[in-house]
């Protein structure tokens, strides 16, 4: 049994064999889909890997020589020291937005707790190297859909990153930091108090194992599990070779938007985010523009989640979104309960609802960033 009782099932096998050499995530998944199972898979020859599609002789033995010396003990006795618990992709605690990804992280280490709720995740990303501008933007935007009710997710990096995260916190909102390293370590150092904070207040999280330290090699991989995560990601300020263009990338890979926020055109701080501008990425000014945005990429989430649901260890996913899980205020309920699919009138809204006016406003406001109403031309409101 694993040490730690949050730990999913069978945790120890999943360790083995991610951690085998040559077995990366995408490997990982084609070997038990071909085995049917982690014993198979662990038990297997090295004959019998090469008949596996890209595994060459050289990998297969490489396979079998590593797969069973990764310490699984000691990486649950430190993960238990630490408070970190690790779940496996088929955990129904795994965040279904990220299982959909070209290649998720078959495992993943949490400190913190993970929610329904952050379902409805919004990435913001940045340069390390940062303007005060770029600061106040991130934190402000941070701050206003953290307290609409997204959990943000971001990196921790210094600069634009810890300021989403911070301005995620001041709200009293959750917020998710993906490391480019395993969790015995803080990256920056500097940032001990906001990792604590963070892990009070939503989750850190890394597919790496505990001890390992940040090495630039890791980011790319760390900025796809951001992309993953988030319903959309806005680039606050990004230079011509930001990592976070990678996170927009990856975001755009897996049928993400993406947004950016645009900067002074002579500075290099923001090269890289005009350049996302240029190639199609949702300008944005204020937190209106968001919002018009995320109406459609909340909708076509659900339709894709709804298409794509599959049994999962003999279980069916639920949907991504579920109204339930968003705790709304009851002044948001309210008004939500409203409406229907056909459109209705903000004077409707209020005679029915029989709140007071500046009440309904802003839970119409709330419930459009949520991405569960849409605004129609002459104060018309309807659910998504």
């Amino acid at each position: 049994m694993s040490r730690c009782e949050n730990n999913s099932v069978d945790i120890e096998k999943w360790l083995l064999l991610i951690r085998a050499d040559g077995v990366g995530p995408t490997t990982f998944v084609r070997l038990v889909k071909h085995f049917g199972s982690i014993d198979s898979a662990l038990g297997a020859s090295a004959e019998q890997l090469t008949k596996i599609d890209r595994i060459g002789a050289k990998t297969a033995e490489a396979i079998v020589q590593s797969r069973e010396t990764f310490d699984v003990s000691a990486e649950l006795g430190l993960a238990e020291k630490l408070g970190v618990w690790i779940m496996n992709i088929e955990d129904d605690r795994y965040p279904p937005a990220l299982r959909h990804i070209y290649d998720p992280p078959p495992v993943l280490y949490v400190k913190g707790t993970i929610t329904r709720g952050d379902n409805l995740a919004f990435g913001i990303v940045g340069s390390r190297s940062c303007s005060t501008y770029g600061l106040e933007q991130a934190s402000r935007f941070a701050n206003l859909l953290a307290n609409s009710g997204f959990t943000i997710v971001s990196g921790m990096a210094r600069g634009i990153d810890t300021a989403a995260h911070r301005g995620a916190l001041a709200s009293g909102g959750r917020t998710i930091a993906v490391q480019g390293c395993g969790l015995a370590e803080v990256y920056p150092p500097e940032s001990k108090d906001l990792f604590e904070r963070i892990s009070r207040n939503g989750a850190i999280i890394s597919e790496l194992p505990l001890s390992f330290v940040p090495e630039s090699k890791n980011f790319p991989a760390r900025n796809r599990i951001i992309a993953g995560l988030s319903m959309a990601v806005m680039v606050v300020e990004a230079a011509h070779r930001s990592g976070a263009l990678i996170t927009a990338q990856a975001a755009l890979d897996n049928g993400r938007e993406v947004m950016a926020l645009p900067g002074r055109i002579d500075s290099p701080l923001t090269a890289g985010t005009h350049e996302l501008l240029k190639q199609g990425a949702k300008l944005v000014t204020c937190v209106e523009d968001v919002m018009e945005t995320l109406g459609f990429v909340g909708e076509g989430l659900k339709d894709h989640v709804l298409q794509t649901s599959q049994a999962v260890e003999g279980k069916t996913e639920r949907t991504l979104f579920d109204v339930s899980d968003l705790s709304l205020s009851q002044n948001e309920t309210s008004v939500y309960d409203c409406l229907g699919a056909e459109p209705l009138h903000i004077e409707d809204i209020i005679a029915d609802s029989k709140l007071a006016v500046a009440s309904i406003n802003s839970s119409l406001i709330s419930l459009r960033l949520k991405g569960l109403i849409k605004q129609l031309p002459g104060n018309m409101f309807k659910k998504n």
